[in-house]
């Protein structure tokens, strides 16, 4: 459980830390005079080069994937964890455009698709290394392990944020200070990478093959994984959309649009992010005994119905401050009702012959299109409408189209064992 979750911890601390530090990365490394005279062109390219990573996901996927399926998990999962470690730390390194010029951003972005390609395959077998080493009737609490982590990750990013800015001048955090967090990424990398290393051998499957059944249409490659693909994609595009709005999105969108602070933002995005980890755990176990689809269900719904008189109320001069904090950790742990179930879901649509991919691949295209594109889709847009509102018909609208995939799964897939 500690090898398979280090390694989402360590992926998604970085993801957190670059979403917080977006406004100061659009500064150092996409300059107005480079973007052009648009004055949100710098945060715009800042969001595409994050996009980029999201983009090589499913490559990594299909890549990393078909190993962990072939070669076993802990292979894959080693491979991953020491080439995020080391593009993070990297990053943390790199020289800005004062100093590399014009080849800056481009460096940039070539670490980010390693780090893509680094995260495309880390959630496949990290998820079947989790749900195939569960104990019966407890997939979903095991499940739940990734996306816990992928919440501890985010604060931790946001937390390394918030303490470098608390300590530092604006001046020194913009120079050189926002490199801190990103190099706090070698240690945390290498103790997930020896927890990997003293993984046991080779496991892709919880049980043996019945030699009396029929051989399973979606057990390799094929038109059966590919709708399974395409179906978890429909069921996870809501959690991705809306996860990616109110926990990364979030601070430089008060910054852009409510004219709030750095610090600010943080303290909202931090509040988010304590909500959403708060509800995961709880809602994997609540899925082992009523089924994923009601829990899922009724977090797609919530947002769905939630996210305009969210951001309103955050826009609210008159709102107090409680009433935002208290909206702030709801909206985090409406999100987090969608991503407790969600990995043992993803572990039950596939067989151990392709999970990895499979399972791999659909995360992958839901984030590379869904989250990937949606600091760069909310930003654009809300530039060019003027509609703070936004963000919020992003999120709910794709949560909404979620909730009727979601409307198909299986009330009884939580009983059975994998495939």
């Amino acid at each position: 459980m500690l090898a398979g979750a280090a390694g989402n911890f360590v992926e998604w601390y970085e993801f957190g830390v670059y979403g917080c530090f977006a406004t100061v990365i659009a500064e150092r490394f996409f300059t107005p005079a480079a973007a052009g005279p648009d004055p949100a062109a710098p945060l715009l390219a800042a969001y595409a080069s994050f996009a980029v990573a999201f983009f090589f996901r499913p490559a990594g996927a299909l890549l990393f994937g078909r190993l962990a399926d072939r070669a076993g998990r802990r292979p894959a999962l080693v491979l991953v964890i020491a080439l995020m470690t080391l593009a993070t730390t990297l990053i943390g390194l790199l020289p800005d455009r004062a100093t590399a010029g014009a080849a800056a951003p481009w460096l940039l972005v070539l670490l980010r698709a390693v780090q893509g390609l680094c995260a495309g395959g880390e959630f496949g077998g990290a998820v079947a290394l989790m749900t195939e080493h569960a104990p019966p009737g407890r997939r979903g609490r095991y499940g739940a392990w990734q996306s816990f982590t992928v919440a501890l990750g985010l604060l931790a990013g946001a937390g390394a944020a918030a303490l470098t800015a608390s300590l530092l001048s604006p001046a020194a955090l913009s120079g050189w200070g926002w490199r801190i967090p990103f190099l706090l990424a070698l240690p945390l990398g290498l103790t997930a990478l020896g927890l990997r290393t003293a993984l046991p051998g080779p496991r892709t499957r919880t049980s043996a093959p019945d030699p009396a059944s029929a051989p399973d249409p979606a057990s390799a490659p094929g038109i059966g994984t590919v709708r399974a693909v395409v179906l978890g994609v429909g069921r996870i595009m809501g959690w991705s959309a809306a996860g990616y709005t109110f926990l990364v999105v979030l601070p430089s969108y008060l910054q852009s649009t409510l004219g709030a602070s750095f610090r600010e933002a943080l303290i909202a995005t931090t509040l988010a992010n304590l909500g959403f980890a708060a509800s995961i755990l709880p809602a994997g176990r609540l899925s082992d005994r009523v089924g994923r689809r009601p829990v899922m269900l009724a977090g797609a719904l919530a947002v769905a119905l939630c996210a305009l008189p969210f951001l309103r109320l955050l826009r609210d001069p008159d709102a107090a401050a409680t009433a935002k904090a208290a909206a702030l950790l709801a909206a985090g742990a409406t999100v987090g009702l969608l991503a407790g179930p969600g990995p043992a879901m993803l572990a039950e649509m596939f067989p151990s012959s392709v999970r990895c991919t499979g399972l791999g691949l659909a995360y992958a295209l839901a984030n590379a299109v869904f989250s990937g594109c949606a600091g760069l889709i909310v930003t654009a847009l809300t530039a060019a409408t003027g509609d703070p509102d936004v963000p919020a018909y992003y999120a709910g609208g794709l949560c909404a189209l979620s909730a009727l995939a979601l409307a198909g799964l299986r009330g009884d897939d939580h009983r059975g064992p994998l495939r």
